[in-house]
């Protein structure tokens, strides 16, 4: 029985010290971080705003799991872009009127009072009980939120093209952020146009999420039944405020489909997100390793693919693919050196 005993603690211990001599090779969690002012100097912990990559592998380099997050600071608080908590208050007596643009902005009148962490991708709508309709959408390209406000006798089997910003049907009338890629001196241009076709990049409306498929020729209620907003008899019924984020998501949902793109992956033959060696990328990124500073001609300045998309997201992702090359330097499968600093 002692002999057997001996044996038994025996095995066991080969089998442990073989266990501590096993190569975990690169299983753990990896995080990275890029920050806005990094390439001027700013350090991490004088940064307000920061992008957060964990990753996490197995053995053999695969990414089993993986997270994105955007902290912004606010005063004293740090807070996530991807917190899509909201709240909405409408005023069916308000009128919507054109925001002033030029030298300087000066929003017009909106009906709706809104408290967000992010307006990326941001909708609102209600339907009040005498049947009026609001409506109000980010635009992606120019950032100012477009306001539509229909009396419940509106005919609603009109064309959406019917609702443009010239006949104040679809309202420019909040701008919500300053760095939109377009910034409009006048609305003269714009005036047969609505949120939906302002830009080429307007596309990431309609391509996915709730106001898929979406045209200039559909009608205006199939645009409202797209919001849940029911109809009898050809006049909307009453809804209250709601809120969501078009297309993928807004920034939650272009993290999640980053990560749905990644994991499964091998990091071990990954270098970047993105892949540096296409051209206009290139010629972007100066001898320092940093992207949109010193240009070159022909390059760009802005590391985005909103049709075929880059690693699934249809936002500018040099800043992303900064934090995911500082994952890999810490899981050891890239050198620091390799590192392209993104542009915030």
């Amino acid at each position: 029985m002692k002999k057997i005993s001996l044996v038994i603690i025996l095995l066991l211990i080969a089998a442990t010290l073989f266990a501590c001599s096993e190569d975990t090779g690169y299983a753990g969690e990896y995080i990275g971080y890029s920050w806005a002012g990094e390439a001027t100097g700013v350090t991490f912990e004088d940064a307000t705003q920061y992008i957060e990559t964990k990753m996490t592998l197995d053995k053999d380099g695969v990414i089993t799991d993986l997270e994105l997050d955007f902290k912004v600071k606010r005063g004293d608080t740090w807070v996530s872009r991807l917190d899509q908590t909201s709240t909405v208050a409408i005023d069916y007596t308000v009128i919507p009127t054109t925001a002033t643009v030029g030298e300087s902005v000066v929003n017009g009148d909106s009906m709706f009072t809104i408290q967000t962490i992010d307006f990326m991708s941001f909708y609102a709508y209600g339907v009040n009980s005498e049947g009026v309709v609001a409506i109000t959408i980010v635009d992606p390209v120019t950032r100012f939120m477009f306001e539509t406000r229909l009396d419940a006798d509106f005919d609603y089997s009109q064309k959406l093209n019917t609702l443009n910003v010239g006949n104040e049907l679809n309202v420019p009338t909040t701008r919500t952020s300053s760095s939109g890629l377009v910034k409009p001196t006048s609305w003269d241009a714009y005036a047969s146009k609505n949120v939906f076709n302002i830009h080429s990049f307007s596309h990431v409306l309609i391509e996915t999420g709730v106001f898929e498929g979406i045209n200039q020729n559909s009608t205006v209620q199939h645009l409202l039944e797209a919001l849940e907003i029911t109809f009898v008899e050809g006049v909307p019924q009453e809804k209250t405020a709601s809120y969501g984020f078009y297309g993928l998501g807004g920034w939650k949902g272009n993290y999640e489909a980053i990560a749905e793109t990644l994991i499964g992956q091998n990091a071990t033959q990954m270098v970047s997100i993105i892949d540096w060696s296409f051209e206009r990328y290139a010629l972007g990124v100066n001898e320092n390793n940093q992207f949109g500073i010193d240009v070159q001609a022909g390059g760009t300045r802005t590391a985005q693919d909103s049709y075929d998309t880059i690693a699934g997201a249809t936002v500018r992702m040099s800043r992303e693919s900064t934090s995911f090359q500082r994952a890999l330097v810490i899981a050891g499968i890239i050198t620091e050196e390799q590192v392209i600093i993104g542009r915030f």
